[in-house]
């Protein structure tokens, strides 16, 4: 049994990860920000967390971690002239300074672990380019050079590496998937012409997270219906 710390694990993806790896006999500590979870398993424990706030309490943690998925994420896209700087820099808080501040709190558990993993999440968007995509594009490139960096960095002792979905059915693309004709019109963008699911990157997250990746740190993993590498 290991130890495995889920930020942002009320819904979608994150909510995913903490069931799968609670069913593999793991302790799962999940985090939500506003609203309590009900829960039924015994290897999950849910507590409150809002990673914009100045002081992040982690007395809920364990001494020792075995990774981390940092899964809080936001999708606002409009033109570019729409923007306004500050919501260049609540998304950055969110996405990107959030993580930081987790990490750095939990940097002693993690090294307590033998190859520890991190596990942060990245977009198609930063290498391809879309439109109206500046907003998220510019926060999840910092991540992924957080990513690369930080996995040089933490070598040998902890792993780092980052997924980089395309679009996936879960509460926070609700605005770009909210029909039917919606779901089948980005479905059809991609090659495998389907949509992802919370599922589908939890299996890599899981994957990521356990000893099975123990030679991969330093990674940007697109899982993605073969949007950024087919044409």
């Amino acid at each position: 049994m290991k130890n495995y710390l889920i930020v942002g694990a009320s819904s979608g993806i994150g909510k995913s990860l903490a069931n799968k790896l609670a069913e593999s006999g793991h302790q799962v500590f999940a985090t939500y920000n506003e609203h309590p979870i009900e829960n039924d398993s015994p290897n999950i424990s849910y507590s409150q967390l809002n990673v914009i706030d100045d002081e992040l309490d982690l007395n809920f943690l364990p001494e020792k971690l075995d990774g981390i998925a940092y899964c809080p994420g936001s999708i606002n896209l409009k033109p570019f002239a729409r923007i306004k700087p500050e919501a260049f820099i609540e998304d950055f808080n969110l996405q990107v300074v959030g993580a930081v501040k987790v990490l750095q709190a939990v940097a002693s558990r993690l090294k307590a672990a033998e190859n520890a993993s991190v596990v942060l999440f990245s977009t198609v968007a930063v290498q391809l380019g879309f439109n109206f995509h500046s907003q998220v594009a510019a926060s999840k490139g910092a991540i992924e050079g957080l990513t690369r960096s930080l996995a040089a960095e933490w070598a040998p002792s902890i792993r780092v590496n980052a997924i980089a979905p395309s679009i996936t059915d879960t509460p926070l693309a609700s605005k770009l998937l909210g029909s039917d004709e919606k779901k089948e019109a980005n479905a059809q963008r991609h090659p495998l012409k389907k949509i992802g699911s919370p599922e589908d990157i939890a299996e890599m997250a899981t994957f990521l997270l356990s000893n099975q990746s123990s030679w991969m740190s330093g990674q940007v993993l697109h899982v993605d219906g073969g949007m950024s590498s087919i044409k």
